[in-house]
């Protein structure tokens, strides 16, 4: 089932890159396993999925030992500094750093490492106090801060807008986050990428992400299925 899932998905996202002239390779696809197990993320690995996404720091750490040379673990949740040492060891990519004092905390932990992190900045771009994020004027200051810190590679943003029923509510959102990536690199502040990346989009709406410029989308339910 996993198999014949992410297939689809794949199909998916190559029509939606083809509608908006865009090649499908230039979108990752990030399998978003919270709560699955560690068997069902090895049935996706082995499907060729190699990149998954986790919402809690302790099922990166359980669950990375276990998975075969090659899986690629970002974390997608609200990280709490208390964790970042255990993110800084266990995760390849952090999307969600809103405050300095997250990114100086990993910073100390990966000077201790020996190591460097890439991270996406996450905007709160719809305002939603529901959501956590650094609200669109506050990213380019947040962006300067954690570029003085050489152990971090800010690679792009995130986001994840207000939830609706309609998919079509997050066309806007999506397009905010285009821009104002546009806009950041326009003035040369993404230092570490030559061009920023845009994480937006899940099961439900990852095809009108991709036509606003997503360029990783984070899927699971139409992957995995519905969570008990």
């Amino acid at each position: 089932m996993i198999r014949d899932n992410l297939r689809l998905i794949q199909q998916k996202k190559a029509n939606s890159a083809a509608k908006s002239n865009r090649s499908p390779d230039e979108i990752k696809l990030v399998a978003v396993s919270k709560r699955f197990s560690v068997e069902k993320i090895i049935e996706a690995f082995g499907a060729g999925q190699t990149t998954f996404g986790e919402n809690y720091i302790q099922e990166v750490q359980a669950k990375r030992d276990f998975m075969p040379e090659g899986a690629i673990f970002h974390f997608i949740g609200h990280l709490q500094s208390n964790k970042a040492k255990i993110a800084a060891e266990t995760c390849n990519m952090i999307e969600t750093v809103d405050r300095i004092k997250l990114g100086k905390v990993l910073h100390n932990h990966l000077q201790s490492l020996e190591k460097t992190l890439d991270i996406l900045i996450q905007v709160n771009i719809g305002n939603d106090p529901k959501k956590s994020g650094a609200d669109d004027t506050a990213a380019e200051e947040l962006l300067v801060q954690l570029n003085e810190l050489p152990r971090l590679r800010v690679c792009g943003l995130m986001t994840m807008p207000p939830l609706s029923a309609d998919p079509e509510d997050s066309r806007p959102h999506f397009r905010n986050l285009r821009r104002l990536a546009e806009k950041l690199s326009s003035k040369g502040l993404f230092t570490a990428v030559e061009k920023p990346e845009l994480s937006m989009g899940m099961s439900d709406d990852f095809h009108i992400a991709i036509e606003e410029g997503a360029t990783i989308i984070r899927v699971g339910t139409a992957i995995f299925g519905r969570r008990a």
